[in-house]
């Protein structure tokens, strides 16, 4: 019985480049995230291979000798797949195919699956489906290489599209039937955001898998499914918090990472609206994960590109019970100390002091620090709500009277 379920598991090879704007360690640390994206989608790295390149290759990606040591490996163990840990053209992926002779997959290819599975709604399911036609509408010629013209001769003829050309104009037409769909939704989700009335918004936003949906259970006593992997929540959820005697609506959004296909954020506009539209992000941040502060970068830049990075934020280090750190010796003078040697404490007298107040640290799993979070985010989301309402003031002054 063991063995028919260890059989089950897909086994993958991944590969990646060492190039000019991508050192080794980076390459690593990225390869690190598709090993655990593949398991999340339900496979298993077995092997990495990477090349050391000025950039990758246009027709294939890696060089042709690399590819034959992967294709060497992938017939002696029998490996059903290839994952890529860059987006490759659909000439890529034909070059590649006729060496490997087995499936290849990349890495938004990855990404767009685990949003296949992990699509609960009827909005989240819409949304990966039109990112999956998108992304599969210039890669047809590899899937339909076998095809030739339609059949000519007496009865026969006709305008001569080819069977590909059809597939295409299907596609075509799917995608259009699908944004329709989401511009209804989108229209539905606006009205649901404008009859939420003239409560203050808060919105969580951070790297995939950094404990949002446990730190949103956590505050607002719900039950929002929470999971160690990767994206294991798409749908938007808004919940009503009160802290004390401030109101206001706390909204869990899909995880960021490096990388995010183009397609998918397009495709998750009215998730990305939630954010746009908050009036208080926090920005939960995995301290104990090595690379949090590359993860940050990239968060930073999704919000900027999304034209939400002015808003008053507040940085949550989350994870605090799973941080650990390397020790030094007294007695060796030979290593030299980085970030990796330092204590939560050392950590705070960084950057980080320069973030007066904004910065949390906290463990969402544990409750740690819980009430200093309480305390810091009803001092921010007040702080908003007099501004913009400033006749409920008396409530205010009411709760500091009895306290």
């Amino acid at each position: 019985m063991i063995d028919k379920q260890v059989k089950a598991i897909e086994q993958a090879v991944l590969v990646g480049v060492i190039t000019q704007n991508q050192n080794e360690e980076q390459a690593e640390e990225f390869l690190n995230e598709l090993a655990f994206l593949t398991l999340t989608a339900g496979g298993e790295a077995v092997k990495r291979f990477t090349q050391k390149l000025e950039m990758p290759h246009p027709k294939t990606y890696l060089g042709i000798g690399k590819l034959e040591e992967i294709s060497k490996y992938v017939k002696e163990h029998s490996i059903e797949t290839v994952i890529f840990d860059d987006e490759l053209s659909p000439a890529q992926f034909r070059n590649i195919e006729k060496v490997l002779e087995c499936k290849v997959i990349d890495r938004t290819n990855l990404i767009l699956d685990i949003f296949a599975q992990r699509a609960q709604t009827s909005y989240a399911r819409t949304q990966v489906e039109k990112a999956q036609c998108e992304y599969m509408l210039p890669r047809l010629t590899r899937l339909w290489t076998h095809l030739q013209k339609q059949k000519g001769g007496m009865g026969m003829r006709g305008p001569g599209e080819t069977e590909i050309e059809t597939d295409r104009r299907i596609i075509r037409d799917k995608i259009a039937l699908l944004k329709e769909k989401l511009k209804t939704i989108d229209k539905q989700m606006a009205v649901q955001r404008k009859n939420r009335g003239k409560m203050v918004r808060v919105a969580l936003v951070g790297y995939t898998n950094v404990g949002k949906s446990t730190l949103m259970n956590a505050i607002s006593k719900s039950d929002v499914f929470a999971e160690n992997k990767l994206f294991a929540t798409l749908d938007t959820t808004v919940r009503k918090v009160v802290i004390k005697n401030v109101p206001f609506l706390m909204t869990d959004t899909v995880g960021f990472i490096r990388k995010l296909p183009t397609q998918l954020v397009e495709s998750f506009k009215s998730t990305l609206d939630e954010v746009r539209e908050a009036d208080l992000l926090l920005h939960v941040v995995d301290i104990s994960h090595p690379n949090f502060e590359d993860h940050i970068a990239s968060v930073n830049q999704i919000l900027a590109d999304i034209k939400s990075d002015d808003k008053p934020t507040i940085l949550v280090f989350n994870k605090i019970d799973a941080y650990t750190h390397q020790t030094i010796d007294e007695d060796d003078l030979e290593t030299e100390k980085t970030t990796l040697h330092n204590t939560l404490e050392e950590w705070q007298k960084t950057w980080m002091s320069k973030l007066n107040g904004d910065c949390l640290f906290i463990s969402a799993l544990e409750k740690e620090n819980f009430d200093n979070f309480k305390e810091v985010i009803f001092e921010a989301v007040k702080k908003i709500h007099i501004t913009r309402f400033p006749y409920n003031d008396f409530l205010y002054q009411e709760y500091d009277d009895e306290n």
